[in-house]
């Protein structure tokens, strides 16, 4: 690991705080500052700004619209944003750009390419991702929701669940099964699949925060094109890694920044509660503290692998696994600190029902309750602690699998 950056890196870095001197407000405190009835209002905008600039897409190649920059470069300009407290994108880009554009431009036909890519950035395609399944989360290999060729086209009948902002989206990337007779990783085909169609409907599921932003979505002989395939039929599990590798790509820069913003306005809340002076509080911040610098230093190991240009390996749930669950223990100090007010939270509630709040958010009760609710979430979604945990132990330990439960797979319930 070099915990340090090369020249050009910081050269770079200077480049990053021109422009975003030049293009956000004077007085610009991080987008947690504004109302919540504006958040969406200036993300979209604020794509605009990137796309214009050549920034949307910062590591995608220049013919393809992208930024070009080189994996230092991208890593600096993805801390920036984040200490500053501007999002890369909106909410779906995460989807869009991040997972299936960057997985079609490894895995796509030029025609694929040519087609989706330019409609990824204008942002008139606007994506969701249909992995987890109600028997098939953590578990992806389980999943049952079927695609059957007919003609040239797919028909897909089955369900998907926690579909993050699938409300707002108009196309999603689908796991099928075509080959119901194969061993479960190797009869699943990646689709691409229009949501605005017959057969397909979205449902929110209300959260404990209140919100909507996970989904369930059903399809009923929804159809996409025989051309809509990434990769091969039947071959869709190397593709659908690949995706899952470009997820957790620039956590590792922003994520030690987030929390670490996140911990100090922790400590400006306990101050202004006059909570510093218990003993046992200050031993749970000096404990916070302490969990964050050791994801900082995690974070640097991965950065610079990723500078290096080697590919994410099973080692990236280590640092799933620890932000998680840091997430939960550092949201369950917040509440102690405001004690009573927690029953009742007043003030603007967090924007986004992941992670921590905003960048700015002032230091209400609602951001600090509902970012409590969301850290549950945190040790489920993108896979479960206790997956996570198997995973450590079987692909980066070395230790032996563990035994499935009878009646664990589709086949098993097909049969039942």
């Amino acid at each position: 690991m070099d915990p340090t950056y090369p020249a050009e890196g910081q050269a770079y870095r200077e480049k990053v705080r021109a422009f975003l001197a030049e293009h956000l407000p004077a007085d610009w405190s991080g987008i947690g500052a504004l109302p919540r009835t504006e958040v969406r209002a200036f993300a979209e905008e604020w794509r605009r700004t990137l796309h214009t600039a050549g920034l949307l897409a910062a590591s995608w190649p220049t013919e393809y619209g992208g930024g070009g920059l080189s994996p230092l470069e991208q890593v600096v300009m993805a801390e920036e944003f984040a200490i500053a407290g501007v999002p890369m994108g909106t909410p779906n880009d995460v989807f869009s750009i991040q997972m299936v554009g960057n997985t079609l431009l490894q895995w796509g036909t030029p025609e694929q390419k040519a087609h989706f890519i330019p409609r990824i950035l204008s942002g008139e395609d606007v994506w969701c991702q249909g992995y987890s399944e109600p028997n098939a989360g953590s578990d992806l290999g389980n999943l049952g929701c079927r695609a059957t060729l007919d003609g040239d086209e797919w028909v897909i009948d089955g369900q998907k669940i926690w579909t993050s902002a699938g409300h707002l989206a108009n196309w999603i990337f689908v796991l099928a099964r075509t080959d119901p007779d194969a061993p479960k990783h190797k009869g699943i085909t990646f689709l691409l699949v229009p949501m605005d169609q017959p057969g397909v409907e979205v449902r929110p599921i209300a959260m404990l925060s209140g919100e909507s932003e996970f989904n369930e979505v059903f399809f009923t002989a929804a159809r996409c094109p025989a051309a809509n395939v990434v990769g091969a039929v039947n071959g869709g599990w190397a593709v659908a890694m690949t995706l899952l590798g470009y997820e957790r790509g620039e956590a590792a820069a922003t994520m030690p920044i987030m929390f670490r913003t996140e911990l100090d306005r922790l400590v400006a809340l306990a101050r202004e509660r006059g909570r510093t002076d218990d003993p046992v509080i200050r031993q749970r911040l000096a404990w916070c503290h302490g969990q964050v610098e050791i994801m900082r230093y995690l974070g640097k190991r991965a950065l610079t692998r990723f500078v290096r240009g080697e590919h994410p390996g099973p080692d990236g749930a280590i640092s799933k696994l620890y932000w998680s669950e840091y997430h939960r223990v550092v949201t369950e100090l917040a509440v102690d600190i405001l004690g009573a007010d927690a029953l009742a939270p007043t003030g603007r509630w967090p924007s986004s029902s992941f992670q921590a709040d905003d960048p700015g958010a002032p230091n209400d009760s609602a951001s600090w309750v509902g970012t409590f609710f969301n850290a549950r979430a945190g040790t489920i979604y993108a896979g479960t602690s206790q997956i996570q945990r198997n995973i450590i132990g079987e692909l980066v330990l070395g230790l032996p699998k563990e035994p499935k439960a009878p009646g664990s797979s589709w086949r098993d319930e097909q049969r039942a």
